[in-house]
């Protein structure tokens, strides 16, 4: 993974949470894929590690690093469990995001502490009728003199079932639409706030995707995140951000769906030889190659131009769009090198291939990030 597109601290950085990774998710994989369940000593040794704190000041027990290393850290993880992966995208991209942005300073002093030892963060926007069109949330915040009254239910929302927290979206005012959603920060042991169904999914079967139940959820008006009807320009800016930790989990797929099929293709023999001597092969290989290539220097740029307060929505949308484009062709590449072993559980380039599909999916479909792409292009 290393390259001249990083410094050496960035390339030091990576290489230990690689390090990390097959240390301690390697051999936990296939457990938890096959219990659709991840391994609470995992996470405690994610926290420890430091991986759900990256960008939180050190004075809150974060790490203090840049937005630039959670995305390395995310894409290392990636290419061993997206499901790992995943759980610290959303921790670090989302929940921290938002705590860090938008909070107000009594919110941060008793949040991110949590958030950067031992709390699992969940976001929840999601709705049965509000998948791309996110803003169409039916979930009611009706505000009383000293909090608001929270109401609805939230659909496939990632780490609900491991989450102490939970950020939710709800609308205190229809009359405004969207201009009426506002954010709220709410302890799962809240009264009235309940985990539902757990999806059984094709993929990612670690990552815990869940139904969140709010029913008359009181929250004071401290537990506001922003201002009221602030929670449209919240979710924007903040999921923009998460794109490029999508971008980078699926890169970091791609780059594990390759090196595994290289490692197996390199020891399987016909006709008297290895199978990666024969042309067709050397071709698909260097196909996967260039193509993540590509993907991880758009992943970089996104990243980049949002470190440097540059405008980044069009860029995070490319990256999505490709690297999950990349992730899911390499991923059946991949599965076709490993021949007949390819779809048995034995092997991991099914794993790669079922974890890849959703990629396309969540924070954005494909058309999504095609309809970003092109607004952005239209409008300069």
């Amino acid at each position: 993974m290393n390259c001249m597109l990083l410094n050496d601290d960035e390339s030091l950085f990576l290489e230990s949470i690689l390090h990390f990774a097959k240390k301690e998710v390697a051999p936990k994989v296939k457990a938890m894929d096959q219990a659709a369940q991840f391994d609470k000593t995992l996470i405690q040794a994610l926290f420890k590690q430091g991986l759900m704190g990256i960008e939180i000041p050190a004075q809150y027990g974060g790490v203090g690093g840049s937005f630039f290393q959670s995305i390395l850290a995310i894409q290392a993880l990636g290419a061993y469990d997206p499901s790992v992966s995943v759980l610290v995208d959303t921790q670090n991209t989302l929940i921290n995001r938002i705590i860090m942005t938008y909070a107000n300073e009594t919110l941060q002093q008793h949040y991110l502490p949590r958030l950067a030892t031992s709390c699992v963060g969940s976001f929840c926007l999601t709705e049965t009728h509000s998948g791309s069109d996110a803003f169409a949330l039916k979930t009611q915040a009706v505000v009383k003199s000293d909090y608001d009254e929270i109401s609805g239910r939230k659909i496939f929302i990632t780490n609900a079932h491991e989450a102490d927290f939970f950020i939710v979206f709800a609308n205190a005012d229809f009359s405004k639409k969207h201009k009426g959603i506002t954010a709220y920060a709410i302890d799962r042991n809240t009264q009235g706030l309940s985990i539902g169904k757990k999806e059984h999914k094709l993929g990612i079967k670690a990552s815990s995707t869940c139904e969140v139940i709010l029913e008359q959820v009181k929250v004071p008006h401290a537990q506001r995140i922003g201002a009221l009807g602030q929670g449209y320009k919240i979710a924007i800016d903040t999921l923009n951000e998460g794109r490029i930790g999508i971008a980078a989990q699926t890169l970091g797929l791609a780059e594990g769906a390759l090196n595994a099929a290289l490692s197996y293709a390199k020891t399987r023999m016909q006709f008297g030889q290895a199978i990666t001597e024969f042309q067709g092969v050397q071709f698909q290989i260097a196909d996967m190659a260039t193509r993540i290539e590509a993907a991880k220097l758009l992943v970089y740029h996104a990243a980049r131009c949002k470190e440097a307060k540059q405008p980044f929505s069009k860029q995070a949308a490319m990256a999505k769009l490709f690297a999950s484009e990349v992730a899911e062709s390499t991923a059946s590449l991949a599965l076709e090198l490993f021949g007949g072993y390819g779809v048995t559980e034995d092997y991991p380039a099914e794993k790669y291939y079922r974890d890849a599909k959703v990629g396309k999916i969540y924070e954005g479909t494909s058309n999504i990030q095609k309809l970003t792409i092109a607004k952005a292009i239209l409008s300069d």
